[in-house]
């Protein structure tokens, strides 16, 4: 108390010079109109900021809430688009083979939490797995097209074989032509595969859009694969030497969806534990 009635001595000529202040300050701006208007105008202009400074934080901490959002929507949408084609195709026969065009496929959203692309043998993890659905051998893509196949699943986690692995081979098909060939992965650029299987007298030309070719219960007709970058054939080939620019970034890989076929997939699944454990040393 003592040392409050000294603060009090010490300071009460500006004490009483800020409450005099503050008074004058509220007569001006509620008896003038301007001074009123103007105050307010200052006021919600602070406010505003605040506002907006305080919302725009508040919308950085949410993006991952967002995203998740966002992914779940896209997998949402790509299963209604896939029942819609479903309901007005048919199964396509072509070489004795079947276009599993006409089965029907559900997109599950998960997030890639690890990833290699500088090894021969890659491999990427997501955060879903034999709880929320996920068995082995199902087909995994993003916003940009093929990422890779499901290879060995956890019950909370699965891991994928993307398209830059050694031995991931992917049925697919040139768009304008719909000749059928296979990608293979050299192990030196994550960003190129090769397209095999494409005979000399097949015409690719450099742009040509390359896509998933159906032929196989994993992958729907149709979906990107890559885009042919370069072509070379001598007189001695009997096959193109094609390179593809992969469509999916794996450099930044974050969210993808899971292909279900529940026509295929609608079995319990056994989780690999000699593939996981091999990972883990």
């Amino acid at each position: 108390m003592k040392n409050l009635l000294q603060f009090l001595t010490r300071y009460s000529n500006f004490l009483i010079f800020l409450i005099l202040e503050v008074v004058a300050f509220i007569l001006i701006t509620t008896t003038n109109h301007y001074q009123q208007s103007a105050t307010w105008s200052a006021a919600n202009k602070i406010v505003a900021s605040i506002q907006h400074l305080a919302t725009n934080i508040t919308d950085y901490f949410s993006l991952r809430e967002e995203n998740v959002r966002l992914a779940e929507e896209n997998a949402y949408l790509k299963t209604q688009m896939m029942l819609m084609n479903n309901a007005s195709e048919s199964v396509v026969e072509r070489d004795s083979q079947y276009i599993y065009s006409h089965l029907d496929w559900e997109y599950i959203p998960a997030k890639v939490i690890g990833l290699t692309t500088h090894k021969q043998h890659n491999y990427l993890t997501i955060n879903k797995g034999s709880y929320d659905g996920i068995v082995e051998d199902m087909g995994v893509v993003n916003q940009d097209g093929v990422v890779g196949i499901v290879s060995a699943v956890s019950e909370r986690y699965a891991l994928v074989v993307p398209l830059i692995h050694t031995e991931m081979n992917l049925s697919c098909r040139i768009q304008t032509n719909n000749y059928i060939g296979r990608t293979h992965w050299l192990g030196t650029n994550s960003t190129q595969l090769q397209l095999e299987d494409i005979s000399r007298h097949v015409t690719v030309n450099k742009g040509d859009t390359i896509i998933t070719s159906g032929l196989t219960p994993v992958f729907p007709s149709g979906i990107l694969v890559g885009v042919v970058e370069q072509t070379n054939l001598t007189n001695s080939d009997n096959y193109h030497h094609i390179t593809l620019q992969i469509a999916a970034d794996y450099r930044k890989l974050s969210y993808v969806q899971v292909i279900h076929n529940r026509a295929t997939h609608n079995i319990e699944y056994q989780t690999n534990q000699s593939l996981w454990s091999g990972l883990e040393k």
